[in-house]
């Protein structure tokens, strides 16, 4: 064998690849990532009913039901065993208890891994997003270290509908190793390296979402709505690029893209928040009808820290923060936002 069939034979070699969570975005990247693959997907669970499901009846009720999952893709309760030899591991559990998981078993993922973060969210006691949380635990060179993020609502995955999504990471060859595994005949995954971007995209929509949510609760109209994201779309990349992000990073599948989508879809759990804040629920009832995490709901108030801090204004999350404490009731949101003096940026 030459040394280029060697080098060949080496890169198309089946991996083991470990998704760490196993909800509804966690399965459902796992599936995409065993589709049209030759490679080992394990998903970690905490639950054993969850994992028994999955390799007894390749299915994961709970969360996906009538949705059948490939058959290599397996599930163990084991995080050792999961992460045990995987040269990828995909990281889908909840924003907020990222630290205290990769604390428990960040220490058993293997040192050449590269890691990917699926969340949505920033550190509420920090402000850290997630890739930085994964960094400052683990250790690991930013160099191997991903994020995905794009209009990705997991019920459609699931089903094979076409999505497209961003995998971006400070090295090339780390985004584009990404890229490759978690492509198929259904799911399209770019590259980019402005991660502070293509993170931040995925933040940040979840606010505008639960604002989009609550004016639908109440009852107004598309004009409403569009006005409102539209000007969403123009506070969330004045933040961004404050942070260091691109501008046209912000206009793409994981700025406008992921906006769009979660915005008015009745699947996106940021939207049925608001949704239900708009209807007049209070936070407290909100938080025990929702069944998933609305990550959205949790950003609200590190992100405005995260504002201030940088003199940003955002009065759409303002708005939001309002409603979320009591102190505005849903009705007002819209008419405040449509006459606010403040200009959207062109950026």
């Amino acid at each position: 064998m030459t040394s280029n069939e060697s080098e060949n034979a080496t890169a198309t070699a089946p991996i083991k690849i470990a998704v760490m969570g196993a909800g509804s975005w966690g399965t459902t990247f796992a599936k995409v990532l065993a589709d049209d693959s030759d490679n080992e997907i394990v998903l970690w669970a905490r639950r054993a009913d969850v994992v028994e499901e999955i390799n007894e009846d390749h299915r994961n009720g709970d969360y996906l039901p009538g949705v059948k999952l490939p058959a290599n893709l397996s599930a163990s309760l084991d995080a050792a065993q999961v992460l045990k030899g995987a040269a990828q591991v995909y990281l889908s559990v909840p924003s907020q208890t990222l630290r205290e998981n990769l604390e428990t078993w960040g220490n058993l993922i293997e040192p050449d891994a590269i890691l990917v973060s699926l969340m949505k969210g920033v550190e509420k006691d920090t402000g850290l997003r997630m890739s930085e949380v994964i960094a400052q635990v683990t250790g690991f060179d930013e160099n191997q270290i991903a994020v995905i993020s794009g209009p990705n609502l997991a019920a459609e995955i699931a089903k094979e509908e076409p999505t497209a999504s961003v995998a971006a990471s400070t090295s090339k060859v780390t985004a584009a190793e990404v890229a490759k595994a978690s492509t198929n005949a259904y799911f399209t995954t770019f590259t980019n390296r402005d991660v502070i971007g293509t993170e931040f995209g995925g933040i940040l929509k979840n606010l505008i979402a639960v604002a989009i949510g609550i004016v639908n609760g109440v009852g107004y109209g598309e004009n409403t709505k569009a006005s409102i994201m539209t000007r969403g779309l123009a506070e969330i990349s004045r933040f961004a690029v404050a942070y260091g992000a691109k501008p046209k990073t912000m206009v793409g599948l994981s700025g406008m893209g992921d906006l769009i989508a979660t915005s008015e879809s009745p699947l996106s759990r940021n939207h049925r928040a608001g949704e239900m804040l708009g209807k007049g629920f209070t936070m407290r009832e909100v938080l025990k009808r929702m069944q998933q995490t609305a990550e959205g709901l949790s950003s609200v108030a590190p992100i405005l820290q995260l504002a201030e801090a940088k003199n940003v204004s955002m009065p759409i999350v303002e708005q939001v923060q309002l409603v979320m404490q009591g102190k505005m009731a849903p009705k007002d949101i819209a008419p405040f936002l449509t006459t606010s003096t403040d200009t959207p940026s062109d950026e």
